[in-house]
């Protein structure tokens, strides 16, 4: 055999084995790319409905199409005791929309519709955390909106919003929910009046900034199941909340006809909470009706650094979730739909 035969024969040789050691390579490549693949858990394989849905996270990230969308440290899911949930995460200080100076993780719904449509929100959840910095005297500190129904026009109010509040050092904390009234005229003497589930209203205050109120019996504490229920139809709003060990609660409220056109009208709480600012002006009589509506969902952060004196570091994210400076809220089971006849 001669050297030239040889050495043909060696780098035909050498050829097969480069070709089975790349094959192989891409072969283990593949398979590692279907493990990381199957690993991952998008909140949308928690949660089918996301496709109903854009997002606005913490950071100023915004995102309309949620199948297969996560973000780190803001939107992504978490397993806890053989069940995956949601996580919506969201520091004191961050990038928000143009209409708040609250940050948020939270949920939009896509399509809108009229109190005479209606539509109809649930969530199972549990909140994880809430700002442990804040001012005691202000309704809205150590706070975070869990729904809300907003409207895309007008005054751009809210006819609804889901809190869960907790004072630092208290176990349990409070949800109650929120009627910012559709102002007649100008915006400039709109007000919440709050309606307590379990624990106490947002009225429920410290006597200064460091003094925090009683510890509410009924109360929910942080880690605790609930849920709740929006049903919007033919212009009423029909709320239901359920948790273990806690009385179901539900309510009604009209909002083709408002409660509060009369100055008269206004509330006790109103006018003690709103007594050193501008709130007292009145609904029109027609409250929110014909006016576009949309539903929202997640942790849309209470605490900033401008009413509530929150601490926000600066800003830096980083150090707000180091230190206790942000909201986080699970959601494990959520549905949004047509609105239904509480009667069914």
């Amino acid at each position: 055999m001669t050297i030239k035969t040889i050495k043909s024969i060696f780098q035909f040789s050498l050829f097969i084995s480069l070709g089975l050691m790349i094959n192989s390579c891409i072969d283990k490549s593949k398979h590692m790319d279907n493990i990381d693949s199957k690993a991952i858990i998008y909140p949308n394989d928690v949660i089918p409905f996301m496709d109903k849905w854009r997002i606005l996270l913490g950071d100023g990230t915004r995102s309309d199409s949620l199948v297969n969308f996560r973000k780190s440290n803001f939107f992504y899911v978490e397993s806890d005791d053989n069940t995956n949930w949601v996580v919506y995460k969201t520091p004191n200080s961050g990038i928000t929309s143009r209409t708040s100076s609250n940050t948020r993780t939270e949920l939009g719904e896509k399509q809108h519709w009229i109190p005479e449509v209606g539509g109809k929100l649930t969530g199972t959840l549990k909140v994880q955390h809430v700002s442990t910095t804040g001012d005691a005297s202000v309704p809205s500190s150590f706070s975070v909106v869990v729904g809300q129904i907003h409207s895309d026009e007008g005054h751009e109010n809210e006819p609804l919003k889901i809190f869960y509040k907790k004072f630092p050092g208290h176990k349990k904390g409070s949800v109650f929910w929120n009627y910012e009234i559709n102002t007649a005229g100008d915006n400039s003497g709109r007000w919440d009046f709050s309606t307590v589930v379990w624990g106490t209203d947002w009225a429920t205050v410290g006597t200064s900034p460091d003094g925090y109120p009683n510890e509410p019996e009924d109360g929910i504490a942080l880690g605790e199941e609930f849920s709740y229920v929006v049903n919007v139809y033919k212009g009423m709003m029909y709320l239901s909340f359920s948790s273990e060990g806690h009385e179901t609660k539900t309510f009604t409220k009209n909002l083709l006809q408002s409660d509060f056109s009369e100055k008269e009208d206004i509330p006790k709480q109103v006018l003690v909470v709103y007594a050193s600012k501008n709130g007292g002006g009145v609904e029109r009589d027609s409250a929110y009706a014909g006016e576009i509506q949309f539903f929202k969902q997640g942790a849309y952060n209470q605490a900033n650094g401008k009413s509530t004196k929150s601490e926000t570091y600066n800003g830096d994210i980083a150090k707000q979730y180091e230190n206790g400076s942000y909201a986080e809220v699970w959601f494990r089971a959520g549905t949004i739909g047509a609105g239904t006849s509480p009667n069914n």
